[in-house]
């Protein structure tokens, strides 16, 4: 484990056992870059890093210093590696491969920085949308991830997200499924993808099925963290 996916969790951690957690900001805001880059060189290291990072600091952002949207997601009052960063950065720019926060997808962002190209992933993981957590009543819970279980970790997550979520009418052939599918389609592989995805969360057929997206709750829902999963 290196030293920056070890400081994401112990900042995690702190935030969930509402801690002190200045110690690991500071050190997180000071860590030369040329260390991050070498410590988050796989694919692996950078999810599990940035979607602690993530929800750690949504938390924060939310609860220390009264953000609210849409300012939350755009303002950057985070600092990793002497680097100003916001929410949507880390979502939009670095997890998802700097794509556009509303097209679905399909285009990329245009205007994106030098440095978040450099530190985004190589391919975009669906299954981040079912560990990200906004604070919403519909976002999935918070969890824990590491390196060396992140696979296991996101099949977990997108699997206990989607049976929660998805509601299945056998009479009528339609699945009921989360509004998330819609807003990130692309992500998913389109509606083949997401059939694909459900089916599989759900262990069932859902071939002819008709998709419709519930309503998302905005409804303020924080420290929504899956105690089964969290590892103190």
């Amino acid at each position: 484990m290196n030293r920056s996916n070890t400081l994401s969790e112990q900042l995690l951690l702190a935030v969930k056992m509402k801690q002190p957690y200045g110690e690991f900001l500071e050190t997180l805001a000071n860590i030369p870059q040329e260390d991050l880059e070498k410590q988050l060189l796989s694919h692996k290291h950078k999810i599990a890093f940035w979607i602690n990072i993530y929800n750690s600091f949504f938390q924060i952002l939310r609860k220390d210093k009264h953000l609210k949207q849409p300012k939350i997601y755009t303002a950057k009052q985070m600092t990793v590696a002497g680097q100003q960063l916001s929410l949507d950065d880390i979502e939009h720019g670095i997890l998802r491969r700097f794509r556009h926060k509303y097209s679905l997808g399909y285009f990329p962002n245009i205007f994106v920085s030098a440095l978040i190209k450099k530190w985004a992933v190589t391919a975009v993981d669906f299954r981040i949308h079912f560990a990200l957590n906004c604070g919403a009543k519909s976002c999935p819970p918070i969890a824990f991830y590491s390196v060396d279980q992140l696979e296991e970790q996101l099949d977990l997550s997108g699997t206990s997200f989607n049976q929660v979520e998805s509601f299945l009418n056998h009479e009528k052939k339609v699945m009921h499924i989360s509004r998330l599918f819609l807003w990130f389609l692309k992500d998913f592989g389109g509606t083949k993808g997401t059939r694909k995805i459900i089916s599989k969360s759900l262990d069932q057929d859902l071939t002819g099925y008709k998709i419709s997206y519930n309503p998302y709750s905005w409804e303020e829902h924080l420290d929504n963290y899956d105690e089964k999963r969290f590892s103190s």
